[in-house]
């Protein structure tokens, strides 16, 4: 259990091969006595799409663990956080190098996310496939 990533959550519906499921995301020291006396604490609703082959035994308002590994989670964070960075670092660099302006070096590395979004979306489907959580 040491590489999973699991949370407690409800069931909030069902529908033809998805389970949505709503998990209370909480900080590391949202759980402490004092918590509620300290601004550091923090918790989020969220609902995990979780893509299942036999939804049938499953019923909304139904208390599941959500799982998914450390592997997911890490492709995740580098799909849509450590990519981008290197794409906007990296033609901002450029840009900065051919023209010495900054304002066009900085809308540039903006600007240059956009592609990369938008293929991520396009991908979607294949990238739900390998980044996907489990009930258990």
């Amino acid at each position: 259990m040491g590489n999973k990533i699991s949370h407690s959550g409800v069931i909030e519906s069902i529908e033809d091969g998805c389970v949505h499921v709503r998990i209370v995301q909480t900080s590391a020291c949202a759980a402490c006595k004092v918590a509620g006396y300290c601004n550091a604490s923090e918790s989020k609703e969220k609902v995990v799409d979780v893509y299942c082959d036999n939804t049938s035994r499953y019923n909304v308002g139904q208390t599941v663990m959500v799982m998914a590994s450390q592997q997911v989670a890490a492709h995740a964070l580098l799909l849509g956080f450590g990519l981008p960075f290197v794409v906007l670092v990296g033609v901002l660099v450029i840009i900065l190098l051919l023209t010495g302006n900054e304002l066009w070096a900085a809308l540039g590395g903006l600007l240059a996310l956009i592609p990369y979004y938008a293929v991520l979306y396009l991908m979607r489907n294949r990238i739900r496939d390998k980044l996907s959580f489990w009930i258990e």
